[in-house]
């Protein structure tokens, strides 16, 4: 596990070469990370509509096409070999059309639910382990605590959120079901 997980530093931690900076960041890292960060934003709306039982579509479709925009801009980095962030860029963008198949092609229909909220869910899950292991590997503390990503305190934390994912999954793939028709 050491060898996938610490391999995010290198991946994620690519540099642009001859491009502008913004906020001290390559502007294709500054993309990607804040197309990143509004996914995982409208993630957690969705998630909180999923477990009301509301499709909030104006949240679904930021959340769908912010994470399916990080996982494409993943992969216009410099290329060093396949990395766990390139494997998860592929996982996503091999879950992110089954969701919106799901939720656009097949109006959520039958099983197409659960299809839907599973893959939304393990695509957001993905992005948040993404995020975890940046921010043991940006924030002074947390690398100071986990410096190769395969310490406790980094583990844990992995560990805790894969945890927390699964209960989330298993609640909103049970609690989410069709809106009750509404008479005009």
């Amino acid at each position: 596990m050491y060898l996938t997980v610490a391999g995010f530093s290198e991946s994620c931690n690519r540099e642009e070469r001859g491009a502008g900076m913004i906020l001290g960041m390559p502007t294709l890292t500054f993309v990607h990370v804040v197309l990143s960060l509004i996914g995982i934003f409208a993630g957690f709306f969705v998630v909180l509509g999923l477990l009301s039982s509301k499709r909030l579509d104006g949240w679904t479709a930021l959340f769908l096409a912010s994470t399916l925009a990080t996982s494409v801009t993943g992969f216009f980095f410099p290329f060093h070999g396949i990395t766990p962030a390139d494997v998860f860029g592929i996982l996503s963008l091999i879950l992110l059309p089954i969701a919106m198949f799901a939720r656009y092609g097949r109006n959520l229909a039958g099983g197409w639910r659960r299809t839907y909220v599973i893959t939304a869910m393990i695509a957001l899950y993905l992005n948040v382990f993404v995020l975890i292991a940046q921010l043991f590997d940006k924030v002074p503390t947390l690398k100071a605590l986990a410096p190769t990503k395969s310490e406790p305190p980094f583990m844990v934390t992995q560990l805790v959120v894969l945890v927390l994912f699964v209960v989330l999954t298993i609640a909103t793939a049970k609690k989410f079901h069709d809106e009750p028709v509404r008479a005009a």
